[in-house]
């Protein structure tokens, strides 16, 4: 398989930077209360794969701990996952929506079974994109590895960073295109406010000019 200069560079830069391109990530901890719900926000763009791995813990007690409910949403609301009473999971889907994606955690109303503290520990792992794609399947399918593993690697942030920045310069265009728009009309405003000033003063010159001709103190 022929290795494109670009992508040689990309996986040199990836060699000497030790990581850089791709830092050790963990998941994220979160401590949910007995009553109410905590929720994580993602902002995602559309077409891109979510994975999430999620588990709940007890520190005290190594039998069986709290449970709990999860809700995925989509930016308009659609419900892409729901689950209840679980203690472990994972959920998966492919964005169809631009804007932020929330999961909310709870604890199951029912927690007969376990003694409930105040609060339970659950572990997130919430892998976006590249993170979420199984390199490992990828290299015993097409049977690459090592540096040509990482080139691939490399090439799939590349693509992804040019993604992120075309989707920030729309989002800039977007807004910048709102505050024009907005500024206009708060133009066209201001004129009809001083047209309409002026022409209630005009009015009020005229009626005050008749009284005083009709009292006759003019």
């Amino acid at each position: 398989m022929a290795i494109s200069p670009m992508l040689f560079i990309i996986g040199l830069i990836c060699i000497a930077g030790s990581g850089f391109l791709f830092p050790a990530t963990e998941a994220i901890w979160l401590t949910v209360p007995s009553s109410g719900e905590k929720c994580v926000t993602e902002e995602i763009q559309t077409n891109v794969v979510v994975v999430a791995d999620y588990l709940c813990i007890d520190q005290d007690n190594v039998g069986l701990g709290p449970t709990l409910d999860i809700r995925v949403t989509s930016p308009y609301g659609n419900e892409l996952y729901k689950k209840a009473n679980v203690t472990y999971g994972q959920f998966a889907f492919t964005t169809s929506e631009s804007g932020t994606y929330i999961a909310c955690l709870s604890m199951h109303h029912d927690q007969s079974h376990y003694t409930s503290n105040s609060s339970v520990i659950i572990s997130l792992d919430w892998k976006i994109g590249i993170r979420a794609k199984d390199w490992d399947s990828v290299a015993k399918k097409e049977k690459i590895e090592g540096v040509e593993l990482d080139l691939r690697r490399s090439e799939a942030v590349v693509n992804g960073i040019k993604a992120n920045m075309l989707h920030l310069k729309l989002k800039e265009a977007h807004a910048r295109d709102i505050s024009e728009k907005a500024n206009k009309r708060v133009e066209q405003l201001s004129f009809a406010s001083l047209g309409l000033s002026l022409v209630v003063s005009v009015f009020q010159v005229l009626y005050l000019k008749r009284f005083f001709l009709k009292k006759k103190l003019i």
